[in-house]
């Protein structure tokens, strides 16, 4: 299917640093003229005839006018990231520069690449593959420890390796059934049932493992949000200062201060969390602008993976904390206790039939390092410290879930004592789906749309 797509013969040329005024930039072009084009106009030494991996300083002129002194770097074919001639060209950050050496290059015979094109050719190259290729973006956007950890492990082949070692296990069982059918004649059996029925059963149990890792995964590429919430003059503006260690938000001692909700973003651990401060919640207010600030509040919390549930120790009831517990639902609240700078252990102790309360006072900046480490329980617990593939990615899933139904498929036809011919239709299913997660199975309109997502230079 690559060799099929793989038909591009052009050169392509992009931008592959920002873009914008900076110290240097970096032009990169990949196809069969590269070298060729960059030599036409880097008069001082033949490109053609050095090795690869070199770097060469020099001028690149037209028509006589230099345009900028840059450093070269050359990279031959296969022995490049496209598995292309492949040439970089380092000049000076100008964007006049920039934008003359790219309209320079494309005068020359170099077209402008697609976004992602680069990325694709190494695909289709064979150089990665699709999951492979995929975690190059994913590491691009990383914006966390853990997300730049979670692409770096894609990236060198970990969820690669998985599939690969799945799919080798599928192929041998699959030739063997292929050999029993060409031998029908003969009732003879090369393949061993009872083997096929435990290696489905791990094989099903993987896929579940990798299915399950997308909730973590969900987490580390899209972050969680978390909405801070409590009655008026809880002190949920002044938590969500002290979380993100400035003064975002309006504090006063006047109840309802907070009208709308605040949104600011904080990273613990490696991973994003978008911290929601809401309007405080009451029963009954006359003023309608507070009110719309309440059923905004409403909306957040229901909304939220996570709530921070604050109240005040000296004025909150253990039955409205379970009200609390109720209403929004153990499995995704945190019970927090403010104010423990002006309460005695008299008072906390009217708390000791909940579980799990994070006592704080936020005013004072006391006990927030618990508070972050319930937040990171609660959501991650020990997941980040395990090794393995963390699936993030919402085609594998689907690929992954239709993968699981066609093991689920051979497993009833291996109870069933299904006729050959039955059970090699569902393996090669399985088959067709852990190739189209990998990239052997796809169509250029499925790699047009995945490549789209990528910046123009990667």
């Amino acid at each position: 299917m690559r060799e099929n797509m793989s038909n591009w013969n052009d050169t392509i040329v992009a931008l592959a640093t920002a873009p914008g005024i900076g110290a240097i930039a970096v032009i990169r072009l990949s196809g069969a003229s590269a070298i060729d084009i960059v030599n036409g106009v880097f008069p001082k030494k033949n490109l053609l005839v050095q090795k690869t991996h070199t770097v060469h300083f020099g001028k690149i002129e037209f028509d006589n006018i230099v345009i900028d002194e840059v450093v070269i770097t050359l990279y031959r074919a296969p022995k490049s990231y496209t598995g292309e001639e492949v040439v970089e060209i380092s000049c000076h950050g100008s964007p006049f520069i920039q934008d003359s050496l790219l309209q320079l290059m494309i005068q020359e015979g170099a077209r402008l690449a697609k976004p992602g094109e680069f990325t694709q050719r190494a695909f289709l190259n064979a150089k990665l593959d699709l999951t492979q290729a995929e975690a190059v973006a994913d590491l691009i956007a990383s914006n966390t420890e853990a997300s730049r950890q979670a692409a770096l492990y894609n990236l060198k082949g970990g969820f690669s390796d998985d599939l690969k070692l799945m799919r080798e296990k599928l192929i041998k069982f699959s030739a063997l059934i292929e050999l029993e059918l060409d031998f029908s004649q003969e009732d003879v059996a090369f393949a061993n049932k009872k083997e096929l029925e435990i290696l489905v059963q791990q094989l099903q149990l993987k896929t579940n493992i990798l299915l399950e890792s997308f909730k973590l995964g969900n987490v580390i590429k899209n972050g969680v949000q978390v909405a801070i919430v409590g009655k008026p003059n809880a002190g949920k503006s002044t938590l969500l200062n002290t979380l993100l260690n400035e003064q975002r938000a309006l504090v006063s001692e006047i109840p309802g201060t907070t009208r709308d909700t605040v949104e600011e973003l904080l990273n613990i651990d490696g991973v994003l969390y978008k911290l929601i401060d809401t309007a405080g919640i009451r029963q009954q207010t006359s003023d309608v602008i507070e009110q719309m600030g309440i059923d905004k509040s409403k909306e957040k919390i229901i909304q939220a993976d996570i709530v921070i549930a604050l109240f005040d120790v000296n004025t909150t009831t253990p039955e409205q904390i379970n009200t609390w517990g109720k209403e929004i639902g153990l499995d995704k609240i945190i019970l927090v206790g403010n104010k423990m700078d002006l309460t005695t252990s008299d008072v906390v102790n009217n708390y000791n039939n909940f579980k799990n309360i994070v006592f704080i006072s936020a005013k004072d900046k006391n006990n927030i390092d618990a508070l972050t480490q319930a937040i990171t329980q609660k959501v991650v617990g020990d997941q980040l410290k395990k090794e393995g593939t963390i699936v993030t990615n919402a085609r594998h899933v689907s690929s992954l879930k239709k993968l699981l139904l066609a093991l689920n498929d051979v497993e009833t036809g291996l109870i069933q004592n299904v006729t050959g011919d039955l059970l090699a239709l569902d393996i090669r299913q399985a088959l067709h789906y852990l190739g189209t997660i990998t990239g052997e199975i796809t169509s250029e309109d499925q790699l047009d749309f995945i490549f789209s997502k990528f910046c123009i230079g990667k």
